[in-house]
C-alpha cells in the first residue's frame, strides 16, 4: 500500500510538472519566432541574447544572431520510462535524440525559417549519458545567478520526472551541474548530414 502510495504521488507530481511546462511553453512562443517539434526534441528559433560564443570550428555566434534553442520533450521521456523502465528508456531516448538531430540538420538545409540560424544551443544536466557521442561542444555555465537558478531548476526537473526521483539527485549531486551544449551549423552538418549531402 505504501509502495502504491509512493507511485501515485510520483504520478501526480509528474502530471503537475508537465502541466506547468505546457504553460511555460505557451509563454515561450512570445520569446521565439518559431517552434518546431523534431521527434523527442523541440527547437525554438530565437535571437541569441548572451555573450559571444566562439565555436571549436571558429563559427562565431554574436548577440542578436539567430540560434535554435533545443529542449527535450519531457512528456515523451516520462512515457518512455513508464512503459519501458529506466534502463531501456535511457537507451531509447538516446536513439530518439540522435534521430531528432538528424531531422534538425535536415531542417537547417531545407526549411526557410532555419536558413539564418547559426547554431543549436541547449543546457542539460545529463551530459554524461544522454548526449554521449552526439558531437555537442560542452561548456560549463559561468558562475553567477543564471547558473545557480538553472541548477536548481534542472535538479527539480530531474527529481520530478526521473523514476528514482530525489534519490537520483542525492546520489551524485556534485556531478549534476548544468552544461551548455553547442552545435554550430557546420558541425551539425558534419555529424548528421547524409554522406552524399556532405560530399556534394
Amino acid at each position: 500500500m505504501n509502495l502504491l502510495s509512493i507511485k501515485a504521488r510520483k504520478t501526480i507530481l509528474q502530471s503537475l510538472w508537465l502541466l506547468w511546462e505546457k504553460g511555460f511553453e505557451l509563454l515561450s512562443h512570445f520569446r521565439s519566432s518559431h517552434t518546431s517539434q523534431f521527434g523527442i526534441c523541440k527547437v525554438l528559433l530565437k535571437k541569441h541574447r548572451g555573450k559571444t560564443i566562439v565555436c571549436q570550428d571558429s563559427t562565431v555566434i554574436h548577440y542578436g544572431d539567430w540560434v535554435g534553442e533545443i529542449h527535450l520533450d519531457n512528456e515523451m521521456v516520462v512515457k518512455l520510462h513508464q512503459s519501458k523502465g529506466s534502463a531501456r528508456a535511457a537507451l531509447q531516448s538516446a536513439r530518439l535524440l540522435r534521430r531528432s538531430l538528424q531531422q534538425i540538420q535536415e531542417a537547417f538545409e531545407t526549411r526557410a525559417e532555419f536558413q539564418q540560424v547559426k547554431g543549436l544551443l541547449g543546457i542539460t544536466l545529463l551530459h554524461r549519458g544522454l548526449i554521449h557521442g552526439l558531437g555537442f561542444e560542452q561548456r560549463p555555465l559561468k558562475p553567477g545567478f543564471f547558473r545557480w537558478l538553472t541548477t536548481i531548476y534542472l535538479r527539480l526537473l530531474l527529481s520530478a520526472l526521473h523514476p528514482d526521483g530525489r534519490n537520483r539527485v542525492n546520489r551524485r549531486t556534485e556531478l549534476l551541474v548544468p552544461m551548455q551544449l553547442i552545435h554550430s551549423r557546420a558541425s551539425l552538418k558534419k555529424r548528421f548530414a547524409p554522406i552524399q549531402q556532405i560530399s556534394g
